[in-house]
């Protein structure tokens, strides 16, 4: 006697109901950093784009951010609490290796018992997660999902370190997937060069640390490295994503690439040859690179301020240590 397996299906398509932010408290502008990096508030500006950055209290942590931005994303989006079946929290500054942070948010705004995990995927890690919110709610494997990018990067920064010290804020940008009547997530265009993990990442390992055999570890990058690595080879990957979810660059409302660094931006929407009606996020110049917090909150200042690209195509892409990266093409709430 043979027995058929009941596989999961779950709905054709899926969308982003809403946005939910959340950003350090503190402005930090550029001349308070200055000092350690023998640098100034006009070369900072010149070379990032970066006038303040937010960042969070001694008190803070990326938890409680996160907390704050899925709080609000769930308000915004008119879905009970107890209905959200899975929470996906991208992050590189858990406070702690475990338990995730993912756990504790989802108990915090009163999901439970919903599956719960972390990604770490960097300045990726929000594209990653929306990826996967997709495929979990058309499997069937979910309903709702919250995706958040949550960061406290400057627990884990030098402040004397000139190659990224002064890039970094901290927040968190949260959204809300669900099903849809109309196909609201492109496919995603993902991968890694992990050849290249040597220019951006943790500079020791906490073993190292332990064992006083290094100093506590912090972030570092070769800047011109990266710098090349993003124009070049992530633009192609804009256009595959474009490309993939069957539209043009003039068919998008916005463009919100991770906020690493505004000469960064500007090339990517040169390159792509993005018309002017297309609002561009550039979020980094008050908030500061955020990693996987910078494209919801971008996203979020951009609806804030323009609420008429609602219902418009927004291209975002992540890109980041490891280097990881993922693109998509969605439709704004």
């Amino acid at each position: 006697m043979s027995v058929t397996l009941t596989q999961a299906t779950g709905p054709a398509h899926t969308r982003i109901y809403s946005y939910g932010a959340a950003r350090g408290e503190h402005f930090v502008p550029n001349d308070d950093l200055v000092g350690p990096i023998d640098s100034s508030d006009e070369w900072i500006r010149q070379r990032t784009g970066i006038v303040t950055r937010t960042r969070a209290g001694a008190d803070v942590d990326a938890i409680d951010l996160a907390t704050t931005a899925a709080a609000e994303a769930i308000e915004r989006a008119g879905v009970v609490p107890s209905q959200v079946d899975a929470v996906i929290v991208a992050t590189i500054s858990n406070p702690k290796q475990t338990p995730s942070v993912s756990a504790i948010v989802a108990d915090r705004i009163g999901a439970n018992p919903a599956a719960a995990y972390d990604v770490n995927a960097a300045c990726a890690g929000f594209a990653y997660g929306v990826a996967q919110a997709d495929a979990l709610i058309r499997s069937g494997a979910a309903t709702y999902a919250v995706v958040v990018g949550t960061e406290k990067l400057s627990d884990i920064v030098d402040p004397a370190d000139r190659s990224i010290s002064f890039l970094l804020g901290d927040g968190a940008g949260a959204v809300v997937v669900g099903p849809s009547d109309f196909p609201g997530i492109g496919p995603t265009v993902w991968g890694s060069d992990g050849s290249k993990a040597d220019a951006v990442g943790m500079n020791h390992t906490l073993t190292e640390f332990r064992d006083g055999a290094a100093p506590w570890p912090t972030l570092r990058q070769e800047g011109p490295t990266v710098f090349r690595w993003a124009v070049w080879e992530m633009v192609k990957v804009a256009r595959r994503a474009l490309e993939a979810a069957g539209v043009k660059a003039s068919d998008l409302a916005a463009f919100v690439p991770h906020q690493a660094n505004m000469r960064i931006i500007d090339e990517f929407a040169k390159q792509l040859g993005l018309p002017e009606s297309v609002a561009i996020g550039r979020d980094i110049e008050t908030t500061g690179n955020t990693s996987a917090a910078s494209i919801p909150l971008a996203t979020h200042r951009l609806l804030e301020e323009r609420p008429e690209l609602s219902g418009g195509l927004a291209l975002q892409i992540g890109f980041g240590a490891g280097l990881v990266f993922g693109a998509q093409v969605v439709v704004l709430p």
